[in-house]
């Protein structure tokens, strides 16, 4: 009778031999005693576990290929503006456009930056310890405070002083959230979420580590004409030819438009292959918002890009990134 009910149910399907195959039924469903009932199905679900790991066993024996797992970073939409390879043929425009673009005379070393770094009016200490840690690790940087001034006097007080960059820390009263990069003396301007932030107290370091020698920089994973805008920039911060002997690096690494920055002190074991990273700090997050032509003008300013408003007002996808 149950079978005949199953029957009537579900339409019988033919196999590709041409016999009708019946639906399976599990004969633990019609035992009655539901404790006979659950150990008879442990027991299934034993021997299916252990036949899975047999499986798994057989292909690591035959060396197969692992699937690699879909992430959001794997399965990213192609750019139209990606760049790849510099040397390659078809970046041919792309490399001539970067050999001419505001931070061409930095890559070329006709100058050496000078970055002034100053804050938000009223700054709070952990901003201000923020900013002071900035100028150790930035050569040639020096911290002001801003005094009320607008951003349009800062800059035309820094290109009287020969000054490449100016950095404008801001805060919500409470800790660093946003970033303000002007190269001087022609643009352009960068408007970076800050978030994350952790100076080196907070992560239990010392400053001792830290050394006046210039760093390493590396800039990992800048993909698109616009990723390279915004590495370039950054890169232009730092002193173009570092000093190895001090064993300094920072690191700007994108990932799903996210810049994490990382700053660590390295050291070779005896042998001289194997290196050691020490993180210096401090550590901070950066988002871009908007880059903007030209020195920082709020009214008439030409934006190169900007994302406008919340995430879906340009994003048309999760899977899609613009660095």
């Amino acid at each position: 009778m149950e079978i005949e009910e199953i029957k009537n149910e579900e339409e019988l399907k033919p196999s590709q031999n041409g016999e009708v195959l019946l639906p399976q039924i599990i004969k633990h469903n019609f035992i009655k005693n539901k404790e006979i009932r659950n150990r008879q199905y442990q027991k299934l679900k034993r021997e299916k576990k252990k036949l899975k790991k047999k499986e798994r066993a057989k292909k690591k024996e035959e060396d197969a290929p692992k699937k690699a797992p879909h992430t959001i970073e794997s399965l990213r939409e192609k750019d139209e503006t990606s760049v790849g390879d510099l040397s390659a043929e078809e970046n041919v425009a792309v490399l001539a456009d970067i050999q001419q673009d505001e931070f061409s005379d930095y890559y070329q070393n006709t100058y050496e930056p000078k970055v002034v770094i100053t804050y938000s009016d009223n700054p709070t200490k952990k901003t201000r310890i923020f900013g002071r840690e900035l100028t150790r690790m930035i050569p040639n940087s020096k911290s002001f405070y801003r005094n009320r001034s607008s951003v349009k006097k800062m800059v035309k007080s820094a290109k009287a002083e020969n000054y490449t960059d100016i950095i404008i820390i801001n805060e919500n009263r409470k800790q660093p959230n946003g970033i303000l990069v002007i190269h001087l003396p022609d643009g352009p301007t960068a408007h970076f979420k800050l978030s994350n932030v952790r100076i080196t107290t907070e992560m239990r370091k010392t400053h001792k580590a830290i050394t006046e020698h210039r760093p390493e920089v590396i800039l990992n994973n800048f993909t698109t004409r616009l990723g390279l805008t915004i590495g370039r920039m950054l890169g232009s911060l730092f002193h173009y030819n570092p000093e190895f002997e001090g064993q300094r690096a920072v690191a700007f690494h994108n990932q799903r438009d996210y810049i994490f920055f990382r700053h660590y002190k390295y050291d070779f074991d005896a042998n001289g292959k194997k290196a050691k990273l020490r993180e210096l700090g401090p550590r901070f997050t950066l988002k871009l918002r908007s880059l903007q032509r030209g020195t920082f003008d709020s009214k008439y300013g030409q934006y190169e890009w900007i994302i406008e408003g919340r995430r879906h007002a340009m994003e048309t996808s999760r899977r899609k990134f613009f660095l």
